[in-house]
């Protein structure tokens, strides 16, 4: 069955405990986005700044330019699954495979404008493939629904990786998503700007069943 993952995305210390605040009562797995402020427009906390509570599994997406430079840092932190970018800089296969030797999995993310048959070589060799379907480093976008018509021939490559969605997940589309075989469902603004953060989390739950 797939998964609503709530995620989190802060420019500033203080917001990242509001954001993890709203959402620890409810979730089990959550995505925290870091952004360096070149891979994507806007900058948010920085990897060592990144904690999360014992009780949830989190998942690491890096939109930066350069991700190997904090490959130190993210094997400390030692999270479920680090996601990376397809379209960085730097050797993306390398850092791959070192997450991988100390039992981390790895997830290989695309632009809405990359292409599965660009990137073959990162596609077959991850644990997990994130389309982003929204706004780079920014809640609120809207989810171009065009990018699932990627999904054979990503499982093409890689029938065993799991399929992530980052983008406009709301009520309309999330049973789109699952049906086209969308497995963790990345939610941003639905729950972080909801008045009631667990209901909007609900609302998309039961919309999967």
């Amino acid at each position: 069955m797939a998964i609503i993952c709530p995620t989190v995305l802060a420019e500033d210390p203080g917001a990242y405990r509001e954001q993890m605040a709203r959402i620890e009562p409810f979730a089990t797995r959550i995505q925290i986005d870091l952004a360096d402020g070149k891979f994507a427009p806007n900058k948010t906390i920085s990897i060592a700044q990144v904690y999360w509570p014992e009780n949830l599994t989190a998942d690491l997406h890096l939109m930066y330019d350069q991700p190997s430079e904090h490959l130190e840092t993210i094997i400390s932190l030692n999270p479920n699954l680090v996601i990376i970018h397809a379209e960085a800089a730097g050797d993306i296969r390398a850092m791959v495979l070192e997450l991988q030797s100390v039992g981390i999995k790895t997830g290989i993310a695309l632009l809405k404008g990359s292409q599965p048959s660009e990137h073959e070589d990162l596609i077959s060799m991850a644990d997990h493939i994130l389309l982003f379907a929204g706004d780079l480093g920014h809640f609120g976008g809207t989810a171009d629904m065009d990018v699932l018509k990627k999904i054979p021939d990503i499982r093409a490559i890689n029938p065993m990786a799991e399929l992530g969605w980052d983008g406009g997940v709301n009520r309309e589309n999330t049973p789109l998503l699952v049906q086209a075989g969308i497995e963790v469902l990345n939610v941003g603004s639905f729950i972080q700007q909801a008045d009631d953060p667990q209901a909007a989390y609900k609302v998309l739950f039961n919309l999967m069943e």
